[in-house]
């Protein structure tokens, strides 16, 4: 039996295994299929403290892998199915047959940017196209970048590529903005953000350098026109990878697992959450590192009292 297992494979999840490993408990790590996460789609890092030059995300994420193994944590590429018990011990169902049995479980899976679906997106993401404007606005200073959203949180992108941005263009399908009065307000006051309302992207273009544009549909004429940027920033939303938990445990109003104020205890004893999967707010590598040792000195915790 293991001590704990460990679901997902992004800063959350090795920083948890690093932790846990150190304490000298028997800790396992299912990577899942996009071993990494969101960090993966990130070229540079340069906002991960003790990188002062910044790093690639993939060997950020890498080196953390490294360090867990180093420590003991063992590593099972695959997938969860479902987490049976309702107490400890669990029993982790895994994509490949295997039955593995637990004292406890920290629940690392994330959450996956929503993506337009469009022609010529897929390929350009980490090559003009991004879902976060914190992690990557400084890349595109002085230059013309794209918001696509009509919600708070393309407002808040929006204003955010500002600081950096020449020429900042929010293109939304609707002739209206979902987004908070307050948020419109500021946004529309500042001299840099422009709009493209009633426009739907139809198609980001590229070359080998990375993006060079975006086709967008005329919803009124039904005309297609493009639009030259150097950058896209994809505002719709996130959507946290819970749906292996098929209501085992209390999510929010938009999926994300709920957990205790300052802690990473979830609404079944024994199951932690670290990590975007419950950070629907800032969803950053380094908070995501930090929820990963709350979860893992929670978890010591629980299983010292078992």
């Amino acid at each position: 039996m293991y001590d704990t297992i460990i679901v997902g494979s992004g800063p959350a999840g090795y920083t948890a295994g690093i932790y846990l490993s150190r304490a000298g408990l028997k800790n396992r790590l299912i990577t899942g299929y996009s071993e990494g996460g969101q960090l993966t789609t990130t070229t540079l890092v340069e906002n991960y403290p003790g990188f002062e030059n910044g790093i690639e995300g993939n060997k950020l994420v890498q080196t953390m892998r490294r360090q867990a193994e180093q420590f003991g944590t063992e590593m099972t590429f695959g997938f969860v199915q479902k987490i049976e018990g309702e107490s400890s011990p669990f029993k982790v169902h895994l994509d490949n047959g295997e039955i593995i049995d637990t004292k406890a479980v920290i629940i690392a899976t994330g959450s996956s940017a929503k993506y337009l679906g469009i022609e010529g997106e897929e390929e350009a993401v980490g090559k003009g196209v991004s879902a976060c404007a914190t992690c990557d606005a400084f890349f595109y200073k002085e230059r013309e970048v794209l918001v696509v959203g009509g919600g708070d949180v393309a407002m808040e992108e929006a204003l955010y590529l500002t600081r950096f941005a020449s020429k900042v263009t929010v293109v939304h399908r609707r002739n209206e903005l979902r987004a908070s009065d307050i948020m419109v307000k500021r946004a529309q006051a500042n001299d840099k953000i422009h709009w493209m309302l009633n426009y739907t992207p139809v198609k980001v273009t590229s070359n080998l350098m990375g993006m060079t544009g975006l086709d967008v549909r005329n919803n009124e004429t039904g005309d297609i026109e493009h639009i030259q940027a150097d950058g896209l920033f994809v505002a719709i939303g996130h959507q946290p990878n819970t749906d292996f938990l098929d209501g085992k445990l209390a999510l929010d109003d938009k999926g994300y697992i709920q957990t205790q104020a300052g802690t990473a205890k979830t609404s079944v004893a024994g199951i932690f959450a670290a990590g975007d999967v419950q950070d629907p707010k800032y969803q950053q590598a380094i908070t995501a590192a930090g929820s990963g040792a709350i979860a893992a000195l929670d978890t010591l915790a629980y299983i010292d009292n078992l």
